[in-house]
């Protein structure tokens, strides 16, 4: 078990609303999973075996089929999962952290809740610029604009800038002085971001230069998150690692995501790479690396990296971001 493990990106709430009971033992959890070909391997239980001792837990409204069809379906799927965290508190299975003090105030403790830094991803749930104060006096500290494409930003195969609510939201992100999550932006939204000049991460985005696509991160994108002074998590996503893999091929091994960090590290320096798991974001054990069986192997990656990165890696990267900027 590492020392301590911060995780960019975890769809917790997303995955209660699934009918997913993470209070559960993994075993119990599995044996009563409604979800099918996308095994659970997130729990509470999972991540406190790991070492984690904060996340940042996603706002996560699905569009499309089964979700969202406009901004009202958006924001009450994120209400609700704003409401389950805060359920989760009062139960003493995490603790909502909204500021750097807190970060460090939480970690000075060894043991306790799970820190949850809430993170919006896709920003539909936002009415407008005007409506993001509602949400950081809610507790939200990053915004992702987009998924696939919002109201907002072109997306994840759906290429397109920012709309001009997107460029009043990004503005407006900067002038609250909340952080702007690269992930999922398209080339051309990202870049738009770029020059407005808010602060910035990727909580969950590989490199482009080893996979193609406009989910991932260039060279020159990883460079624009960092000089903001941003980190940019690791995604445990088989499909994310190695080009042109699908279920049923064997999965991708740690060594290949370990080349991810590898490729960043080169191109930003180790201080600037971290986690941003993903785990049970809308896949399972079948599409997670060999040998990350359940949450609580998640730090196996680090044997594949530079013993002097791997702390770094783990969570304290995350942890000087954190406690400088949140």
């Amino acid at each position: 078990m590492s020392a301590l493990l911060i995780d960019g990106h975890l769809d917790l709430a997303w995955n209660a609303a699934q009918g997913r009971d993470l209070t559960l033992a993994l075993e119990a959890l599995r044996a009563q999973d409604p979800s099918e070909g996308a095994t659970a391997t997130v729990t509470f239980g999972e991540l406190r075996a790991a070492g984690t001792r904060v996340c940042f837990g996603t706002l996560f409204a699905l569009p499309g089929a089964g979700g969202y069809a406009d901004h009202a379906g958006a924001r009450a799927q994120a209400l609700a999962q704003l409401e389950r965290y805060r359920r989760w508190e009062d139960a003493g299975h995490v603790r909502l952290l909204r500021s750097g003090a807190e970060v460090e105030a939480h970690l000075s403790v060894p043991e306790g809740p799970i820190g949850a830094v809430l993170l919006m991803e896709g920003a539909d749930p936002i009415r407008d610029a005007g409506d993001l104060p509602f949400w950081v006096d809610a507790g939200v500290r990053v915004i992702g604009p987009a998924w696939g494409r919002t109201r907002y930003a072109g997306g994840t195969d759906a290429p397109g800038p920012l709309t001009e609510a997107g460029r009043e939201l990004v503005a407006a992100v900067r002038d609250l002085g909340v952080t702007l999550d690269a992930s999922h932006l398209d080339d051309a939204s990202f870049w738009e971001s770029v020059e407005i000049g808010p602060r910035m991460i990727a909580s969950h985005s590989n490199s482009r230069a080893l996979l193609p696509g406009n989910r991932h991160l260039t060279d020159e994108m990883a460079r624009a998150v960092v000089a903001s002074g941003g980190v940019i998590g690791l995604v445990f996503l088989s499909t994310f690692i190695r080009g042109g893999w699908a279920v049923g091929q064997p999965r991708a091994e740690l060594d290949e995501l370990a080349a991810h960090a590898r490729h960043y590290a080169g191109v930003v320096g180790w201080e600037a790479v971290g986690l941003g798991t993903d785990l049970d974001g809308g896949f399972g054990l079948e599409k997670a690396p060999a040998g990350v069986e359940r949450y609580r192997d998640v730090p196996r990656l680090l044997a594949a990296l530079p013993a002097s990165a791997r702390a770094g890696v783990a969570g304290e990267n995350w942890r000087r971001w954190l406690t400088r900027y949140l």
